[in-house]
């Protein structure tokens, strides 16, 4: 998440040669709520001092931004999706039979909320960012930069700043929230600058199930995605996140995304990508308490034009601890896909069991897929592993399943199906696996 693939302590401020343009943003944007004013003001001093990202930063070596239109993008106004299309209905189906445990849609300048009562009873805040500085600003102030610091980056600074709409999720100790909660975040518009910073804290013993989406129309405008995801699982907690993007062709995207386990608890993270034009993504995994576990599986589909970097890190940094990765991901057209890497075992981290591993599919020849995985241990009595493949459709199933009649297109979709369905079964919503599922054969199809 500090942009290279190595934990680092000190935070990193140092001013770059930007890689055109900048944004048009100014101070006088940042919203006024109240309870985060210290922490924006905190964020502006560092995006303001930081230029855009260059090829000549480590992180970025494979990621580009001198096309990124910078200077046309504009912070929505309130009330300006009134204007916008609204969000399709299939993003909203219920998850579960015919309900949620509860629901927010983000929208540029809005944001409606919906919450199982029984919940509320029980103390789960589920609500967006502006409701929560106005009702839970002592929440807020144990959640917000707990695990992400905008020093991070440009991105994680500009987020921080300026950032209008968000999720904040609390589940307190030793409450089971069994019905998953769902949010969305609807990304409309051109030219709008769509800031989003998700915070979520799943107390002691408790436990629940939420599934975030970011979507967004084919608009030919470009427009702008930059967010936060801040999570945090206590002693013995159990977090089930799953992460869907599906931003439309002209959409920039940039996430600085980080969980931290604690003592014995477990985090099961699923993310899905299949949208945008481009797509930088720093996700790190701390396993910061003995005996914590996490699983992160992701699964992504690139055509066209389309380039999205994945910048994965797990960190061991206490004894007895567990992850396990697993991304897959496919190529079509001129589009390029990078992963890069980094298992960490910190001093003292005995017992590590780390795994990782990056499968791709190129099915097309001007396709590009860089796979990047890496160790560092720093304790002894650890077991860890990982493995990265790069290949085309293996000649031997499909001649298999043309010999029995089926033509060739049809025999390559199913191959497809096969190499991504051990991703798509821990995904666990029929109706969000379908859909990405159809989304897939369309990319296929196409």
């Amino acid at each position: 998440m500090q942009e290279k693939p190595k934990v680092v302590v000190s935070s990193r401020s140092r001013r770059v040669e930007s890689a055109g343009k900048d944004f048009s943003f100014t101070k006088e944007m940042l919203p006024d709520f109240g309870a985060l004013n210290e922490y924006r003001a905190r964020a502006w001093e560092v995006y303001a001092r930081t230029g855009l990202p260059v090829t000549t930063d480590e992180a970025w070596r494979r990621t580009d931004l001198r096309n990124l239109p910078a200077d046309v993008f504009v912070v929505p106004t309130d009330g300006q999706y009134k204007d916008l299309p609204a969000v399709p209905e299939d993003l909203l189906k219920p998850l579960v039979s015919d309900q949620h445990g509860g629901q927010i849609v983000l929208t540029p300048g809005g944001a409606s909320i919906d919450l199982d009562e029984k919940l509320a009873q029980k103390g789960v805040i589920f609500t967006d960012l502006k409701t929560a500085e106005a009702k839970h600003p002592e929440l807020l102030q144990r959640m917000v930069s707990s695990v992400v610091n905008p020093e991070e980056g440009k991105f994680a600074a500009l987020a921080g700043a300026l950032s209008q709409n968000g999720v904040v999720l609390y589940v307190p100790k030793g409450v089971q929230v069994e019905e998953p909660l769902h949010s969305v975040l609807w990304g409309p518009g051109a030219n709008l600058a769509h800031l989003s910073h998700i915070l979520v804290l799943i107390d002691e013993g408790a436990s629940a199930t939420f599934v975030h989406e970011s979507a967004s129309p084919d608009d030919d405008a470009p427009s702008l995605h930059a967010g936060i995801v801040e999570i945090q699982v206590l002693q013995g907690a159990n977090l089930r996140f799953v992460e869907l993007q599906s931003w439309g062709r002209n959409v920039w995207n940039f996430s600085h995304e980080r969980s931290r386990v604690e003592r014995d608890a477990n985090l099961d993270w699923i993310f899905g990508a299949i949208g945008s034009r481009l797509t930088k993504n720093f996700s790190e995994l701390d396993l910061a308490g003995q005996g914590s576990n996490g699983r992160m599986s992701g699964f992504y589909f690139t055509d066209g034009n389309q380039h999205l970097d994945h910048d994965t890190q797990q960190n061991h940094l206490a004894p007895n601890t567990s992850s396990d990765l697993l991304f897959k991901g496919a190529l079509k057209g001129r589009s390029r896909s990078v992963w890069q890497g980094m298992i960490y075992v910190a001093p003292g981290a005995l017992k590590t069991d780390g795994y990782q591993a990056n499968r791709n599919l190129v099915l097309d020849e001007r396709a590009r897929a860089d796979s990047i995985p890496g160790l560092e241990i720093l304790a002894d009595d650890v077991r860890c592993t990982h493995g990265a493949t790069v290949g085309k459709l293996e000649e031997e199933p499909l001649f298999y399943l043309k010999s029995r009649g089926i033509p060739q297109q049809e025999a390559e979709r199913l191959v497809v199906e096969g190499f991504f369905d051990p991703i798509m079964q821990r995904i666990p919503f029929d109706g969000v696996r379908e859909r990405f599922q159809q989304a897939i054969l369309n990319k296929m199809a196409g």
